[in-house]
């Protein structure tokens, strides 16, 4: 009955898309689509109600950790977004496996439609270090620009419609944000778009949001299980991650795994007066960074033999995408106060096709006033691979386990007892993390193509930029393996949001031109 409604009201509004198109010919935004012009009215119209909407939604906490606390608040969250989809008349329900966190799946059908797209985004949250944040991470907040530069805030309380013209440089501020709960409100905000102006979608669309993707979606291949005929689809567009670093918008076609490794290396047994026994007992501090220097050098390059072996090489056409996409590397490294680079002077988006070994943290010991003369009884570091195609967590652990025992480590996988550190002169603690493979859909498929023609009537011709791979990882491989699904990234949130960091933000444009993108894709993709 619900999408009944929903054609019904689509019908009834039909007249209206006419009018849309006088009123906005001579609108910045676009003059050529209905869509967009649907997207540019109602935004005009609404848009004050919807950034409240917006802040109410990202005032919910939404961390994704196993608290009774922490699995309420991700409760509450997936209860709004099915109550959201419902009032726009989206068949909804909550998909649940063992021990996981619900995903809100929803859908829309019509009955001349011949295709099937899905949309994937997760409504979960990085954790947050309250002190690190200019403002309370679950109390969003409006600035005039960004909180760096000194913008005024603006209370949600005083916006009217139309907002201002400059406000298409504001920022909200707030956890998830842009990690991916603006794709979401986007999305929402789409639908009353079309709803407004009587445009009916031209595909089947099936909704589906996550809830423990920043966890690393580690449920989410039993679900895909349990739920495969329910999320069968002709293709699945994963809406994460930001748009180009020149703000264009950019449709990827695949994304790098990941694998984490935690690494313990021992000193003594208790910490040790480093004038009585410097030089005599070794420092695990000094060892670990050795081994760091040892497994990567300082461009990048992985040193650890055989661990390139199963990337995939890069295609002909791929090299032509990285060809025509936008060369950012000067005003990123001037914005970014960068004095060199690494990569051997290879450009970003050419490496971003490559493995790498990223150092996320080191632990020995303690700095400035907390510093001590002692050696610590042991050094920590976190390491993250980035994967390609081909490559796997299995086929990166073999050879790094090969490595360390190549320098003499006794590799361990639990803590070591005190017989143990005695018997093996160099002793190494590894902890893998699960990890997934990369994934990547060809550049000239038939899904790839009409995507990209319906983008382009949001962008122009030509002026869509062609992603072979985002540098982040999603799993993206799941919706190709186990769906049988051609798969492909489109990202809105702005480059400069401070995802998984403190003072996360999206930018109020790239909120209505997603507002306008999925507009575009729901009405067009099917013609």
């Amino acid at each position: 009955m619900a999408n009944r409604n929903f054609s019904q009201n689509v019908i009834l509004g039909s007249w209206r898309v006419a009018i849309l198109l006088t009123v906005l010919v001579c609108s910045s935004f676009a003059q050529s689509s209905p869509a967009i012009a649907a997207a540019k009215l109602y935004v005009d119209q609404h848009g004050a109600d919807v950034l409240r909407d917006f802040a109410q939604f990202l005032s919910m906490p939404d961390v994704a950790r196993d608290t009774p606390a922490m699995r309420a608040d991700i409760d509450k969250n997936a209860t709004a977004i099915k109550a959201k989809l419902e009032q726009r008349g989206v068949t909804v329900q909550i998909l649940n496996v063992e021990n996981g966190f619900p995903a809100v799946y929803g859908e829309i059908n019509l009955p001349h439609a011949t295709r099937t797209v899905g949309i994937y985004a997760h409504y979960d949250g990085q954790p947050v270090e309250n002190q690190k944040w200019a403002t309370a991470p679950f109390e969003p907040v409006l600035f005039k620009g960004t909180f760096d530069s000194g913008a005024a805030r603006v209370p949600f309380a005083d916006l009217t419609s139309p907002l201002p013209t400059e406000s298409s440089e504001w920022r909200i501020y707030g956890r998830a944000a842009s990690d991916d709960k603006g794709t979401i409100q986007a999305i929402f905000t789409a639908l009353d778009a079309m709803k407004a102006a009587g445009l009916a979608p031209s595909i089947n669309i099936k909704f589906l949001f996550e809830g423990e993707e920043e966890q690393g979606s580690p449920h989410l291949p039993a679900l895909m299980d349990k739920y495969s005929s329910l999320l069968k689809a002709d293709t699945w567009l994963l809406c994460d991650g930001p748009r180009y670093q020149n703000g264009g918008v950019q449709l990827v076609y695949g994304a790098r795994g990941v694998m984490g490794l935690e690494m313990t290396l021992y000193g003594p047994k208790r910490a040790l007066h480093s004038g009585h026994y410097g030089n005599w007992a070794p420092n695990p501090a000094v060892e670990i960074a050795h081994l760091i220097s040892a497994m990567r050098d300082e461009n990048g390059h992985i040193l650890i033999p055989g661990f390139y072996d199963s990337a995939r090489k890069v295609t002909a056409e791929e090299r032509a995408a990285l060809d025509s996409m936008p060369d950012m590397d000067d005003p990123l490294a001037k914005e970014l106060a960068l004095g060199r680079r690494e990569g051997d002077g290879k450009k970003l988006k050419e490496l971003i096709l490559q493995p790498a070994l990223n150092v996320r943290g080191i632990r020995a010991g303690n700095v400035g006033t907390a510093a001590t003369n002692s050696i610590m009884t042991e050094a920590n570091a976190s390491i993250d691979f980035r994967l390609v195609p081909d490559q796997s967590p299995q086929t990166v652990r073999g050879p790094v386990e090969k490595f360390l025992t190549s320098l003499g480590y006794f590799i361990v996988h639990s803590t070591p007892d005190d017989a143990t550190r005695r018997a093996h002169a160099k002793l190494i603690l590894l902890q893998w993390d699960d990890g997934y493979p990369a994934a990547r859909t060809r550049l000239d498929s038939p899904a790839a193509a009409s995507v990209a023609r319906a983008l382009e009537i949001f962008t122009g011709k030509g002026k869509l930029i062609r992603t072979p791979t985002l540098g982040g990882s999603i799993p993206m491989y799941l919706f190709q393996q186990k769906l049988n699904a051609e798969t492909m990234i489109l990202p809105i949130a702005n480059y400069d949001n401070n995802q998984h960091s403190a003072n996360e933000n999206m930018r109020l444009q790239n909120l209505w031109d997603g507002v306008a993108i999925y507009t575009v894709l729901f009405t067009e993709l099917g013609k």
